[in-house]
């Protein structure tokens, strides 16, 4: 892999990630951008102890342009995106509308009881393209072109954790419209926190919960090899990685992604983990699309990457994983959250965890073999 760094014309950084040493990345942008100019802040609630993003910026980021002026495509025939290239294998950028930006800030409060805190809204966020064709996605990725993404998420990864005031990295995919994504374009993102998500912080809890209930074991490890065991709900099961629907799946139909040897994080994983990976993933994202149906257009979903906090003490007993679900429910049918879900965050999933990883391996690709790629 070759990385290389440049600057945009309003002065944020962008990175060519390209399978072949030989690249050259020199073209530069021309585009007549002003400075970006931000204004966000994190606020704390007092009542659930969490933090908010406040970025009115953002309400003027760009919003499902047509395809001839999608700005993640390369730069051709005289039209200028936000990837000066005329063609591109992997590219990063930092988001031109960011929720965080910025290094460390001291916290104020404007109350005098100290109740409403606030500070400034540090950190990073980044737009990653999967592919320069618009048209494609990641499920119509190369092995290798997936394998080339999971270097840039390690990189990335490693890279942010070293800014300063950074807690945690989150390596996300958002796709489809009834996600809410605005550019169809095929990509994801990437968020450098100032502090540990609520998310993480309710399993680290657990985590320390179940160690000193069982006497020091593993909750990541205990909950995989017990999956494992069942098999009612796994959907692939390889000789680095696990793919299944969890026993409380939220969401219809939800996957998740764990490595069979527990890492805190992306860089920490070994090479034959990352051999396999493109192999595993991919086969999920095309049952996802095929999930409901011929008929059906492609699935909407979320991927996330579950990565340990930076500097937190648990940090080695956190287990990495990629957690992929769909707010599709059936066909021509979506899960909208109501009011449980909303409102006191209890979900209703209307599909049985088991029909859901069943259904899933009744869409295996013919002749998919992981042993074809060990």
């Amino acid at each position: 892999m070759k990385k290389t760094t440049t600057r945009l014309a309003d002065g944020r950084e962008l990175v060519h990630y390209d399978s072949r040493d030989d690249a050259v990345r020199d073209t530069v942008d021309h585009r007549p951008l002003d400075a970006t100019s931000t204004a966000s802040e994190i606020r704390r609630d007092p009542l659930r102890g969490d933090w908010v993003a406040i970025a009115s910026h953002r309400q003027g980021r760009t919003y499902h342009p047509p395809a001839d002026e999608c700005p993640l495509c390369p730069s051709r025939d005289g039209r200028l995106s936000e990837i000066p290239s005329d063609d591109y294998d992997v590219v990063v950028f930092e988001n031109r509308f960011p929720s965080l930006i910025g290094p460390p800030g001291p916290q104020s409060a404007e109350d005098e009881r100290g109740l409403f805190a606030r500070r400034p809204a540090a950190g990073r966020c980044e737009v990653v393209c999967f592919t320069s064709d618009h048209d494609a996605s990641f499920a119509d990725l190369t092995p290798e072109q997936a394998a080339l993404v999971l270097e840039v998420w390690t990189d990335r990864t490693a890279e942010l954790s070293e800014l300063p005031g950074v807690e945690q990295v989150f390596c996300f995919e958002n796709r489809g419209r009834e996600i809410g994504v605005t550019l169809s374009h095929s990509h994801g993102q990437i968020y450098a926190y100032p502090f540990v998500t609520p998310r993480t912080e309710s399993t680290l809890r657990e985590l320390a919960a179940h160690r000193d209930r069982t006497g020091g074991r593993n909750l990541f490890d205990d909950v995989l090899a017990a999956e494992r065991a069942d098999a009612a709900r796994v959907v692939i099961d390889g000789d680095h990685w696990t793919a299944f629907v969890p026993h409380a799946a939220h969401w219809p139909y939800e996957v998740h992604l764990y490595p069979r040897r527990r890492v805190p994080d992306l860089p920490a994983l070994d090479d034959a983990a990352r051999a396999e990976f493109p192999h595993v993933y991919l086969e999920v994202l095309r049952r996802f699309d095929r999930v409901f149906g011929p008929d059906e257009p492609p699935t909407p979903y979320i991927s996330a990457w579950h990565q340990a906090p930076v500097h937190h003490p648990d940090r080695r007993e956190f287990g990495l994983h990629l957690e992929l679900f769909t707010v599709r429910r059936s066909k021509g049918k979506l899960k909208f959250l109501a009011g449980s879900e909303s409102g006191m965050n209890v979900f209703v999933n209307d599909v049985p965890p088991e029909t859901a990883a069943a259904r899933l391996r009744e869409v295996a690709t013919p002749g998919f073999r992981l042993t074809a790629h060990r």
